[in-house]
């Protein structure tokens, strides 16, 4: 068993259900996690903190989540960010690509799936130290 703190998670989704959903399982994997469904909210958290992981939902009131992952990634770049959005378009794919995201998940998605995409993200972390 390592010593090391453990990997933190961010999750904003403006469907509180999404959050209420993902953090519970995250967390049983071990993870730290916080869950915001107001972008403002989060986006002062990622000002007093750096996490690990985000996942972040695109289409949201407010700040969208376009504007926040670019925002996480200018604060710190080695923060994995993972967008999952029921708007999925080849575009918004591109688009999140292109300002670094790791991964892109459309909505409806398995827990599964976003268990595995969050392993696969903790594993590219961990192999950049």
């Amino acid at each position: 068993m390592t010593t090391s703190t453990k990997t933190s998670i961010l999750i904003l989704d403006d469907e509180p259900i999404v959050c209420k959903r993902l953090q519970p399982a995250l967390e049983k994997m071990g993870y730290e996690v916080e869950s915001f469904y107001e972008s403002a909210k989060a986006m002062v958290r990622i000002q007093e903190r750096d996490f690990d992981i985000v996942v972040t939902d695109l289409k949201m009131e407010g700040i969208d989540g376009m504007q926040f992952l670019a925002e996480v990634k200018k604060r710190s770049p080695s923060t994995e960010v993972i967008v999952i959005t029921g708007f999925a378009t080849m575009d918004t794919a591109k688009e999140s690509m292109r300002k670094g995201v790791f991964d892109f998940l459309a909505k409806p998605f398995k827990l599964g799936e976003i268990q595995e995409v969050i392993r696969k993200a903790e594993e590219h972390i961990r192999k950049g130290e």
